[in-house]
């Protein structure tokens, strides 16, 4: 997709805005926008000391465990509530993204697992955490056989990890950063490479623009609520191919929401928020028609758009 938009970006697709639906609401009962998404950096983390396991017995005591040096090596990435510790891995928290975020509740209740209040970033709300900030996950780590241990020190370990990252983060310095900090921390013996899996970019539409103020005034007519402005969805899709390549503003609606099963058999949509979403869109589309807009939006941005 990107690699098209590359090729049509001054015809085909010359836009100035992009309008599209993904993802869950914050609340089931109260509409959402999005400006973006936050990046997925995957990242493995690989210990290989030497060929095969050897005795544990024999050799306790003698030969160095990649999985102790893996999971020391993880411990220093993040504190023991999730904090990250690695400086380049700190973003900026704007202003304008604290403001929208200052009312949006994240609790889990009713529609997801209850959330871990003393997990992550001290000092900010649940809200700031996941839509303001990054993440560190262990997805997978391995060392030995974990179903049919024995009495062997592994020779190798490795652990499947990313990084959800918003924008401000230096995604060509994420491997970098953590080897610079691994290797402060004396772990030289981990090798990381850019792991498996999907990459996405982090992207983030300004909450000030005046196209967001034009779509939650649009939604607001239509539902009679105003909707939860969300600087970038927690997840990650491909929104950069759009905000970067294509150089669009990007307002994306949710009608989903949290406890969907999303990518599960049993993934499902609520009745009376795909209702609303239709007349919500409707809306929405009506007023973007409106003689008008041209004018409009072109006092608030200074430009006429297309």
């Amino acid at each position: 997709m990107r690699e098209l938009c590359v090729k049509h970006k001054d015809d085909l697709l010359r836009a100035d805005l992009l309008i599209a639906s993904d993802g869950p609401r914050a609340a089931p009962d109260r509409p959402t926008l999005f400006l973006g998404a936050r990046g997925g950096h995957p990242i493995e983390l690989i210990v290989d000391l030497r060929e095969g396991a050897h005795h544990s017995g024999n050799w306790g005591g003698l030969l160095a465990n990649p999985g102790i040096i893996l999971a020391h090596a993880l411990a220093c990435v993040t504190d023991a509530r999730g904090t990250i510790r690695v400086p380049e891995w700190r973003p900026p928290l704007p202003a304008s993204v604290r403001r929208v975020l200052a009312d949006v509740e994240v609790d889990g209740s009713g529609n997801g697992p209850g959330i871990d209040r003393d997990w992550g970033e001290a000092g900010l709300s649940p809200a700031e955490r996941v839509f303001g900030w990054n993440s560190f996950e262990v997805l997978a780590f391995t060392t030995g056989t974990p179903d049919r241990p024995v009495n062997a020190i592994p020779g190798q370990t490795r652990a499947h990890c990313q990084l959800r990252y918003v924008v401000g983060t230096d995604v060509d310095d994420i491997i970098p950063a953590l080897r610079r900090h691994l290797d402060r921390h004396g772990f030289t013996q981990v090798e990381l490479r850019r792991g498996r899996g999907g990459f996405f970019r982090a992207s983030r539409l300004d909450p000030e623009d005046p196209w967001v103020g034009f779509a939650a005034r649009s939604v607001e007519q239509t539902t009679g609520c105003a909707p939860t402005i969300l600087p970038n969805f927690g997840g990650s899709l491909p929104n950069d191919s759009f905000a970067d390549v294509l150089g669009l503003r990007t307002i994306w609606i949710p009608h989903s929401y949290a406890g969907c099963s999303q990518h599960a058999p049993d993934e499902h949509l609520l009745a009376p928020i795909a209702r609303e979403g239709l007349g919500m869109m409707a809306g929405l589309f009506w007023d973007l028609g409106e003689g008008d807009l041209r004018t409009r939006l072109g006092r608030e941005t200074g430009e006429a758009p297309a």
